[in-house]
């Protein structure tokens, strides 16, 4: 996909709108192969590892950013740093999120190869001090899902959720959280807009995406 003008930057949230840019109704999409930066762990995401997680994605992220000051790229194009992300799963409780599971990630452009991912690991490591062996470069197509627009605190998010799972059964579709599509697990996904430190809980925006097949 391209972006107009030329000279602009490359911002996944205007190229690929269907994905980042939802209206606060359930929609089917498809989602196609995207590259990420990711980090797995477990527990409630107020709690030291995925605060921890987040710390390692965005130094990492503006490390690849930055890249072309450093390294002779010759494939490089200028982008926005997109918006974080997370897939959740092992708990159906959502209220509960202690048993919680997850892969906090922040989607990167396809120059991004293995070979620039470690130069950014070995980056980040010996000047921010930032330990990134957990880190990994994915990529994945995500596939048939079904998403909205949640304005509001996370701990709303069952209302929205929802709406979705009517959709879902009212389109002929079946949820597919758990499921697998190419070696990838399916899992429910939560795409972060708003920077809760700077944004009051009822106008937090959240897309909720619930992978779907059709029956």
């Amino acid at each position: 996909m391209s972006q107009n003008p030329a000279s602009a930057k490359f911002d996944f949230k205007k190229v690929y709108k269907d994905c980042y840019a939802p209206k606060p109704k359930p929609l089917k999409l498809f989602v196609p192969m995207l590259s990420f930066v990711g980090v797995q762990g477990a527990g409630k995401p107020n709690e030291s590892a995925y605060q921890a997680a987040l710390q390692t994605l965005y130094a990492l992220s503006y490390t690849l950013k930055m890249s072309k000051t450093t390294k002779a790229l010759k494939d490089y194009i200028e982008y926005v740093v997109p918006p974080l992300e997370s897939l959740w799963w092992g708990n159906e409780d959502l209220s509960n999120k202690a048993n919680f599971k997850w892969q906090a990630m922040i989607a990167q452009p396809d120059f991004i190869a293995q070979e620039l991912f470690e130069w950014a690991q070995k980056e980040v490591q010996s000047k921010k001090g930032i330990d990134c062996s957990s880190a990994r470069l994915l990529r994945f197509e995500e596939g048939l899902c079904v998403q909205i627009l949640h304005t509001g605190s996370y701990d709303e998010e069952t209302q929205s959720l929802a709406k979705i799972e009517d959709f879902i059964v009212h389109n002929g579709l079946q949820n597919d959280i758990g499921g697998t599509k190419d070696g990838f697990t399916r899992r429910h996904h939560e795409i972060y807009l708003s920077n809760p430190n700077k944004t009051p809980a009822h106008k937090l925006k959240t897309i909720l995406r619930i992978p779907v097949r059709e029956k």
